[in-house]
Parts: structure tokens; sequence; C-alpha cells
């Protein structure tokens, strides 16, 4: 199972429109997350049409409109492996401890918020993946997202992909 995570899209206030490499994964991916601040109801509109099965959670800047239609949480079991997706996790320090005790029922947490893409395994073995942001790269040298694999009940496969610069 391809999967394809992705957060802060921020459009319009970064981006006119979502990278033509996002779209690309899109529809590639099996399951699509996003991890909040999709900012405009546009965006959530073009991902439910294009993805084959899409999991999103609403983020800090985004309005009652997507509020409505998305969780502040959102939990998914694929292909074995338990998900829990969120928009913020606080400070970078002492992450993993709070995610630990805030999804014990999790094997991958899915976050954004800070733009920094974040891979990690708490103490407790969750692991922690922020996708950065396709749009913003805030103080990254480029623009991010990432693709995975789910396999035999394991994921796999984390890949940082870099968007090159305009």
């Amino acid at each position: 199972m391809r999967l394809l995570l992705i957060s802060d899209t921020h459009v319009p206030k970064r981006a006119r429109v979502l990278p033509p490499a996002v779209l690309e994964a899109v529809d590639v991916a099996d399951v699509v997350i996003h991890a909040g601040d999709w900012v405009d109801a546009a965006t959530l509109d073009v991902l439910e049409e294009r993805s084959r099965r899409l999991i999103g959670v609403y983020g800090n800047n985004d309005g009652p409109e997507l509020r409505a239609r998305l969780p502040e949480v959102a939990r998914a079991e694929l292909g074995g492996v338990r998900f829990a997706v969120v928009h913020e996790t606080g400070p970078a320090t002492g992450r993993e401890a709070r995610a630990d005790a805030a999804y014990p029922d999790a094997d991958v947490l899915v976050f954004g918020h800070s733009h920094i893409p974040w891979d990690t395994v708490s103490p407790g073995g969750l692991r922690l993946l922020n996708p950065g942001s396709p749009t913003d790269r805030r103080r990254q040298p480029v623009c991010t997202f990432m693709t995975a694999e789910v396999a035999d009940g394991r994921l796999t496969d984390v890949t940082l992909v870099p968007i090159p610069r305009a």
C-alpha cells in the first residue's frame, strides 16, 4: 500500500495551487494523509476527488468550513499499521514522550504545524513523521512531502521528497 504524507499546504496563502509533484504523488498513492493547515476548502475538495482514500485533520489555520468537515485527530488502520494524525504536537523537546502518552494505541503518528520534516521513534516505539510543507519551506532548504509503504503489517520505505524551487 502506497502512502502520501502531506501537511501545511496553506493554499492559497503560500501557493496558488498544490505543486505538480504533489498531485502526481496523489495519483499513485493508495492513501493520502494530510496533517492539517489546508487553509481553503478547495484544496480539500481537490484531494477528495483525486485520492483513492483521504485521511485528513484540521490545523490551527483552518477556519469553520474545514473544521466542520475534518476532525482534530484522525485514526486509521492501514494494512495492519495503526495510524494517528494530528496537526500540532507542541515543542520538539519532549515530543516523543508526549506522543507516547497521547497516542498509546498508534504505531505511527503523522503531524504537521512546524513545516520542518521529522522522523523519529519514541521510547515506546511510536514512529513520529512530519512531512514538512510542499508550499512553505520556512527555514528549510526546499519544500517537502513524504511517501511510504505499508507491507506485511509494517511501515517501510519512508522517504522525504524534496520539491525543487521553481
